[in-house]
């Protein structure tokens, strides 16, 4: 999913149209994804490695069968060594095949719970905010609107003077209009239709003096 020129031109043309009832500003951001979830990957590769062990000490005949026939099929006591070494490389073909099979992002993102993913969108947006918004404002107003796609969510992240007049809740229209809109694959009408939510709360607080000067740019940012 991606924007086109059509759809960045509107969300701009959004962005311009709702600072001009308000003194905030809104500053939209989009991101391919929030998080790469390699230690994901990594939790479920530690889970099959551990999950193989327990199955051996459960089921531990067909491994010392094979083993017996490799080590000539005499039946005798089998060396302990080869017994730790077999362990070892069962270890490592277990941690292989799933390092391999979580290799796609596509496959990291469904084995992520919703929770996590709800967490390191909420972080990136946090740290895009500090980063490019925070205290960028005379007047303490920039929001941020960020939509991470591989994830499908939002956040809302405000700054410090908006945060003290505006509850959260304020913001369930705009994040609602916008996540309907993702579903359907309209990405870009969910992100004009939330802007204009964000504006219209906006307005109520920190309605348009003219004497607000825009200090950040209208333009979606894409990363």
């Amino acid at each position: 999913m991606s924007f086109d020129e059509g759809a960045r031109t509107r969300i701009a043309a959004a962005v311009t149209a709702a600072e001009a009832t308000t003194d905030a500003e809104i500053v939209p951001i989009v991101a391919a994804r929030s998080d790469a979830y390699h230690d994901v990957a990594l939790h479920w590769t530690l889970i099959g490695m551990f999950l193989a062990l327990a199955l051996v000490a459960a089921m531990p005949a067909p491994l010392v069968a094979l083993l017996d026939r490799l080590h000539g099929g005499w039946d005798m006591a089998l060396p302990t060594g080869m017994l730790v070494s077999a362990l070892i490389v069962l270890v490592a073909i277990v941690f292989l095949a799933f390092r391999l099979l979580t290799a796609p992002l596509t496959v990291r993102m469904a084995l992520t719970p919703g929770r996590t993913k709800t967490r390191r969108v909420r972080a990136r947006a946090v740290l895009l905010f500090r980063a490019a918004i925070e205290m960028r404002t005379a007047s303490r107003t920039g929001v941020l609107l960020y939509l991470s796609l591989a994830e499908r969510r939002a956040e809302i992240v405000t700054d410090a003077a908006v945060l003290a007049r505006v509850r959260p809740e304020a913001w369930g229209h705009a994040m609602h209009a916008l996540v309907e809109a993702l579903r359907d694959g309209r990405a870009g009408d969910g992100m004009v239709a939330a802007i204009a939510q964000v504006g219209a709360v906006l307005a109520e607080s920190f309605p348009h003096t003219g004497t607000d000067p825009n200090e950040l740019p209208d333009r979606l940012i894409e990363l």
